[in-house]
């Protein structure tokens, strides 16, 4: 070989060092970018060629290191293609030469999608922010509807329990009231009874109540209440009478005309004087109040009473009788009589001529 060749041959190597170190780049660098092993580099800078796997490689090598260098493959390869290792044939070197257009036309292609992905980072970055926020907006909006639900369910037990409490509440008032109503009601205790008349005992009166009088038909009717006469007149049918009878009263007294068509009621309480119709003929109806003393005694001296009232009726009858018998009965002339008178008088005048002699 002789020395121009070797000055060739130091040039390709000078040539192709001087490139990579005006592009800054090193031989880690190019190793990156062209995939060439740095052994292999530096063999080619140093232009020992036959340290490559082989002649066909050598220009491959060469033809990409100049290609990622600046410099011109094609024409290096033809300005030292005498002094490099001859290939097979051209049509091999071609094929070797596209190969090696194609992988690094396939490193652009991918250095090209990472730059539009780097260009397209921002716009991915804040779609992902949007998202992030919409989902954070959800969930958020379904939390408050469960605590709103919760919160209805809460208010709707509350109002429950308080309905409850109300029923129960209204049921109790009612309760008592019925209570006080039956603790209130005047019970009747039937202490005698015969055809015309009826008693009744009674606790004292806690309040002023009434005494109701109803008429189906025409009847006369009377109340006195402790001997003061609170009603006297004749009803007709289908009227109401009431009378006010205070609490402190003690016995009131009920004379009825017509007992099937009258109907009492005191406080309320449905008088059954007539025992469900057995005494249609009961006339007076008595109901004392308090002490059971007083009550037997007022019983006894109405009993007494009334029993007077017969006696002086049927003695008054008996007089009448008596009196119509002596007027209708014709005078007759006693000859006992007049025959006692004439030995009287014969009497009288004997003594009157001896006191005179």
């Amino acid at each position: 070989m002789s020395e121009n060749e070797n000055e060739q041959q130091i040039q390709v190597g000078k040539r192709l060092r001087e490139a990579r170190q005006a592009k800054g780049y090193t031989l880690d660098d190019l190793q990156q970018l062209t995939k060439i092993q740095k052994r292999y580099l530096i063999a080619i800078e140093d232009e020992k060629f036959d340290e490559l796997p082989g002649d066909f490689y050598v220009r491959a090598f060469i033809k990409q290191y100049a290609d990622t260098v600046g410099l011109d493959g094609n024409e290096l390869l033809k300005e030292f293609n005498e002094q490099l290792p001859k290939a097979k044939t051209e049509e091999y070197s071609d094929h070797i030469s596209q190969a090696v257009e194609t992988r690094a036309n396939r490193r652009k292609t991918v250095s090209q999608g990472v730059s539009k992905v780097r260009q397209y980072m921002p716009t991915i970055i804040i779609a992902c922010v949007i998202v992030i926020v919409l989902a954070a907006i959800w969930v958020t909006a379904i939390v408050r509807g469960h605590q709103d639900a919760s919160t209805k369910i809460d208010n709707s037990s509350v109002s429950v329990s308080g309905e409850s409490r109300k029923k129960s509440s209204s049921s109790a008032k009612k309760h008592s009231t019925k209570s006080t109503k039956k603790n209130t009601a005047i019970k009747l205790t039937e202490a005698s009874r015969n055809n015309n008349s009826v008693t009744y005992n009674a606790a004292s009166l806690k309040k002023d109540t009434s005494l109701q009088i109803k008429t189906s038909g025409r009847a006369w009717n009377s109340v006195t209440v402790d001997g003061t006469s609170a009603l006297s007149r004749t009803m007709d049918a289908k009227s109401t009478a009431n009378v006010a009878i205070k609490r402190t009263a003690n016995t009131v007294v009920i004379t009825v005309g017509n007992a099937p068509a009258t109907t009492l009621k005191i406080g309320n309480k449905k008088i059954n004087f007539t025992n469900n119709g057995r005494y249609n003929n009961t006339r007076t109806v008595t109901i004392h109040f308090g002490n059971s003393s007083s009550s037997s005694t007022s019983t006894s001296s109405s009993s007494s009473r009334v029993t007077n009232n017969g006696q002086s009726a049927t003695q008054r009858t008996t007089t009448n009788q008596t009196t119509q018998r002596t007027t209708t009965t014709p005078t007759r002339p006693n000859n006992n009589t007049t025959s006692v008178n004439q030995s009287r008088t014969q009497g009288q005048t004997q003594t009157n001529q001896t006191q005179s002699r």
